[in-house]
């Protein structure tokens, strides 16, 4: 498409307007990481309340004059004494925890901010109203262009020289970026980190308040703003480099330009186009254009405290008591009882397949769900387009999303820590957009619909067996391959590089094959869902699906192969019964997540092994490594 002149400038200005709010929001969560080394995914709902708040205050305020402006700051100010409450009651107890445990507690406040925001303010977009005095437009090259725009072109450098100022010319500021450098210093040293993370947290809080806040005049308040902006702010960051303000000024800019030319040049392709982006920055600048290597802070956190070992008979007869109570199922439970078991089978098989990853690996994933997704998808359009049977579409699934694995593992396994994480995040929003935007072959948001199975298994009671059947097989062969050779030399590649290095395993390509493998099974899951389902929705790909995956793995526990398992059915079950209770699921849900993160980071399995060893020693499902133990 040719561009003009006119038009190549009305894109760009638009571009570095939201390229500056984005900044805004996105120097927070920086600052945030850059401190406290965590993953803030309640960071999006700052941004949120931001803008909620900003258009309570601002409705009641707008006839004084300055009202607007005054509720923009008092919003604000509001959002970062919110934000250094969550610090100070969840985050601060979490510090020395593993970093899945943060990122779940911070997931767990967005649930509950979700519920808040919708019972205070509706499920209703919110419309702000305009801004006194830029509510016209100047003329630039013959472009009559907003004059709010041109604020926000402007506020976004202010903003950045303003933290520079704040960073380099006050005590605050100093101590501030010696704890970006090396917190654990900083500490020794006699600085309270206490008062230090509180105040990095309100600020960086404040800063994600201030950008809802500014961006209601151009946008609407709804409750789909957190995700929609964090994942954004998250590329910011990973593309600028962790911690690094500056680098996130740069490609604040750069995503605001590129999806600003996005939204004309390629509109099929307006969402995959900034993942793409970051994956290419990446690929070629593991650390981002201004970032850093991280630094080690602590030793990485050992998934299994204790030994995973491969247990006796009494393991086998409880395992076989439970598949067991599954093929009888039909006869103690009702159709919708039944339709419940199915899916929490399916989830059983996702939740072990990341466990695989996460766990034996010690590979972070935020983007499991993209292979879940691609086997979904690869059965639903095998059905939908070429006619395929159950069977061949079953056993193409895993293979399909082995190959997209064996793609994105190749990418993932060059960099380490939460780059690789953001990398998988973004990788799977790369799936999860085109399911989303190719509407010709995927349907969009509409989904695939009528993905039934075979007539033989169409019955709900056969397909439980096949679905039983396929998972225990599945779990079998997982297992299997955990306690073989390659299980042991991806448990060394997790415990020490460079001593699996110095006897001679190749940790990249024991990795990469962990990822063909978590993927391939991710995908058989896939499959089984969309024949359970009738239909597919680019939801199966997400994000938040992703996280729905970690957190059984927090409920069940991440140190035994059961701890997948456990959780998958108890957090399946707890979800289904909320949702079925209450409009207000979220909430609870949330509560219940930070809980048992706080006061249960073992998870079900492991609180159980605690207060009743014997059990679990006699039936093998893990055992404590003993001083000496050769393993």
């Amino acid at each position: 498409m040719h561009l003009d002149a006119q038009t190549f400038v009305s894109l760009l200005l638009n571009g570095l307007a939201t390229g500056s709010m984005l900044f805004i929001v996105a120097c927070g969560l920086s600052l945030i990481f850059g401190v406290t080394q965590i993953v803030n995914f309640a960071h999006g709902s700052f941004y949120m309340l931001g803008a909620y708040i900003a258009y309570s205050l601002v409705s009641v305020m707008m006839s004084v004059p300055g009202g607007f402006w005054a509720g923009v700051l008092v919003a604000a100010v509001v959002v970062g004494i919110v934000g250094g409450l969550v610090e100070m009651t969840v985050l601060r107890r979490l510090y020395k925890a593993p970093e899945l445990l943060q990122l779940l507690a911070t997931f767990g406040v967005v649930l509950v901010v979700q519920d808040v925001t919708r019972y205070v303010w509706g499920s209703e977009d919110l419309i702000g109203p305009r801004v006194p005095g830029l509510a016209g437009s100047l003329d630039f090259f013959g472009i009559r262009f907003p004059s709010y725009n041109i604020f926000l072109m402007l506020l976004g450098p202010a903003i950045l020289g303003l933290l520079w100022l704040v960073f380099h010319r006050t005590r605050w500021g100093t101590l501030v970026r010696a704890a970006t450098e090396d917190r654990e210093m900083v500490g020794v040293l006699g600085v309270n980190q206490r008062w230090l993370f509180t105040s990095v947290f309100i600020l960086g809080s404040a800063l994600a308040g201030l950008g809802g806040a500014v961006q209601l005049p151009r946008d609407s308040a709804n409750l789909g703003m957190d995700f929609n902006l964090l994942t954004e702010a998250f590329v910011v960051v990973v593309i600028g480099g962790l911690g690094s303000i500056s680098g996130a000024f740069v490609a604040a800019l750069l995503i605001g330009v590129i999806q600003s030319f996005g939204t004309l040049l390629m509109p099929s392709m307006t969402l995959v186009t900034i993942f793409i982006f970051m994956t290419i920055v990446l690929v070629f600048r593991p650390y981002g254009l201004a970032g850093k290597k991280q630094v080690q802070v602590r030793e990485p956190p050992r998934v299994d405290e204790g030994l995973m070992v491969q247990g006796g008979r009494e393991q086998w007869v409880l395992w076989g008591l439970a598949a067991a109570f599954v093929v009888a199922s039909p006869l103690l439970l009702n159709g919708y009882g039944i339709t419940l078991l199915i899916e929490t089978l399916i989830f059983i098989l996702f939740a072990s397949s990341l466990h695989f990853l996460v766990g034996p690996a010690g590979i972070l994933s935020f983007g499991h769900a993209a292979y879940f997704g691609i086997g979904a998808y690869f059965a639903a359009l095998g059905v939908k387009y070429f006619g395929l049977p159950f069977l061949p579409a079953l056993i193409g699934a895993p293979i399909v999303a082995g190959l997209g694995a064996a793609l994105f593992g190749w990418l993932c396994v060059r960099l380490s820590g939460t780059y690789r994480a953001m990398l998988t995040l973004a990788l799977a929003q790369i799936v999860w957009s085109v399911a989303w935007q190719w509407i010709s072959v995927t349907g969009g948001d509409n989904g695939i619909l009528k993905v039934w199975p075979d007539a033989w298994a169409h019955n709900h009671v056969v397909y439980l067996y096949v679905t039983l059947a396929v998972v225990g097989m599945s779990l079998i062969v997982l297992r299997r391959i955990v306690f073989a050779p390659f299980g042991y030399a991806l448990r060394a590649a997790r415990d020490s590089s460079a001593r699996a290095v110095a006897i001679g395993i190749e940790v990249r390509r024991v990795q990469w094959a962990g990822f063909v493998l978590a993927g391939a099974l991710a995908g058989l899951g896939g499959a089984l869902y969309a024949f359970a389902k009738g239909s597919v929705f680019p939801d199966v790909a997400s994000i938040a699906f992703s996280v729905d995956g970690l957190v059984m793995l927090l409920l069940g526990g991440l140190e035994s192969l059961a701890g997948p398992i456990v959780g998958a059915a108890g957090y399946h079950w707890l979800l289904a019964e909320l949702q079925r209770t209450t409009e207000y699921w979220r909430a609870p849900l949330g509560i219940v997540i930070v809980l048992a993160i706080i006061f249960f980071p073992r998870g079900i399995v492991g609180m159980i092994e605690k207060l009743v060893p014997h059990l679990f020693r006699r039936v093998g499902l893990v055992r404590r490594a003993s001083v000496g133990d050769p393993s």
